[in-house]
């Protein structure tokens, strides 16, 4: 007759288990399991192989976030000075701009980053673009032009989620 030991989760010493990380061989339990499509890992596995896929180093926010933030304000500048000339059918060109100022601003942080990747570092160039629009923005209001501030809005509105999705890699 076959003797069983008790085994118990390496992060939960009370629980019994007979449940094994598929990549460390650790007895885990069915709250510190994570399911795969080929089998369970324990968090740790899990965290250690999710390091592999964020490559930004430290500067690499420093630089998402300044180029970022520098074309965005080149491109908020534009808007602004454009807006009170053309009035109406600035609406079209800040949506066009606004598209194309996206994937410009998001090639060349690309370029900048080297194309490393980390979810922080994504938000942080969107923050950049954010950023460039509200000191246009803050100029705008400053002045008392209210009418620009329409068109930055939607300039940003259209920009940043832009910005994200082509860094990040998403296609939509």
């Amino acid at each position: 007759m076959t003797e069983s030991t008790m085994n118990y989760c390496y992060a939960h010493p009370t629980r019994e288990t007979s449940l094994r990380c598929k990549r460390c061989e650790r007895y885990m339990c069915t709250s510190c399991a994570v399911g795969t499509p080929t089998g369970y890992l324990c968090r740790d596995c899990v965290r250690r192989h999710q390091k592999t896929f964020d490559t930004a180093v430290w500067f690499d926010y420093l630089l998402g976030f300044g180029t970022t933030f520098v074309l965005s304000l080149i491109a908020s500048v534009i808007v602004a000075v454009v807006a009170p000339l053309i009035s109406f059918y600035i609406i079209f060109l800040a949506a066009g701009l606004g598209g194309a100022a996206g994937v410009l601003i998001a090639n060349l942080t690309l370029r900048a980053i080297n194309k490393r990747r980390s979810k922080p570092l994504f938000i942080t160039c969107a923050a950049g673009v954010v950023a460039g629009a509200l000191v246009v923005a803050l100029g705008s209001l400053l002045t008392g032009n209210m009418f620009t501030l329409i068109w930055l809005g939607i300039y940003a509105v259209i920009v940043t989620p832009v910005v994200y999705t082509r860094i990040s890699g998403l296609r939509l």
